[in-house]
């Protein structure tokens, strides 16, 4: 028997522009490093699966200039850095009798929810991997030293007279739990700062303390000033769906390319922890 008009298609309740579209909408907000990080959009579209990205250097301060004396020229160095992109995404698998049985109207707002999942680790795991292979400005962590939040302070001095300001400190478990109990820790409760990113615990010398699991077995702690990561949306999310009519499955797909890298290594210093 043909479908009538009014019959509701599988299509129907999956629109892979409307997902890919929610997708995209979702994880510029969901991203966690974004308050650290430029989400440039610019080269979504272009070819290639490489990409060469610039980081300038700093020109140096300005100079006293005598009267009638020329004004000194500087040359704008330009650092490159060639950043492979990324592809991640989800696929949802569902049978006919779990549409039938009413999860209908799930699928779409489930695929759009675990591909937001799976960009956001994918990415953090990625910016994790940028910063310990990039970094130039490093210091070291003893969590066996007498005074631990002596070493953080020192780490914080590499990056000299620009070492105010906004930064986050990325740390494992073991090195927050030595942290919450060094002089100068201050609990989420009573920091009275704004928040950078979601996830602070507390703050020490000013910078807003973030947890990762990820940097368990790294043994690194990082840095970072807002504005040091970039992030390079290569393609917007494809959304497609698929059907197995031996089978009777139903599959949702959707996928995204993105390239994270390390723009300004002057926001970043690499913390190498020992004693855990």
């Amino acid at each position: 028997m043909a479908a009538t008009s009014n019959a509701t298609l599988l299509q129907d309740l999956f629109v892979p522009e409307v997902v890919a579209d929610a997708i995209d909408k979702k994880l510029v907000d969901a991203i966690r490093f974004a308050p650290l990080a430029v989400i440039d959009t610019t080269l979504v579209g272009r070819a290639g699966d490489e990409l060469t990205m610039p980081a300038y250097e700093y020109i140096g301060d300005a100079a006293a200039v005598a009267e009638g004396a020329d004004i000194p020229v500087a040359k704008l160095t330009e650092d490159v850095a060639k950043v492979k992109v990324s592809k991640v995404g989800k696929a949802v698998e569902f049978s006919d009798e779990a549409l039938i049985s009413g999860a209908n109207n799930d699928i779409a707002e489930e695929a759009a929810k675990q591909v937001v999942l799976a960009v956001n680790s994918k990415l953090e795991a990625d910016l994790i991997n940028a910063m310990s292979t990039t970094a130039t400005l490093t210091a070291a962590l003893d969590l066996g030293a007498e005074n631990v939040a002596h070493e953080i302070a020192g780490a914080i001095a590499k990056f000299g007279e620009d070492m105010d300001g906004e930064k986050v400190l990325l740390v494992s478990t073991d090195v927050y739990l030595k942290l919450m109990k060094a002089d100068g820790w201050v609990p989420n409760t009573e920091a009275g700062a704004k928040i950078l990113m979601s996830g602070v615990v507390g703050s020490i010398f000013g910078a807003q303390v973030v947890i990762s699991n990820r940097l368990t077995a790294k043994k690194e702690a990082y840095i970072v000033k807002p504005g040091a990561l970039r992030i390079v949306m290569k393609r917007n999310t494809l959304g497609e769906f698929d059907r197995d009519i031996l089978s009777e499955m139903n599959y949702i797909k959707a996928s995204k390319l993105f390239a994270p890298y390390v723009y300004d290594k002057t926001k970043l210093v690499k913390i190498s922890v020992t004693g855990a």
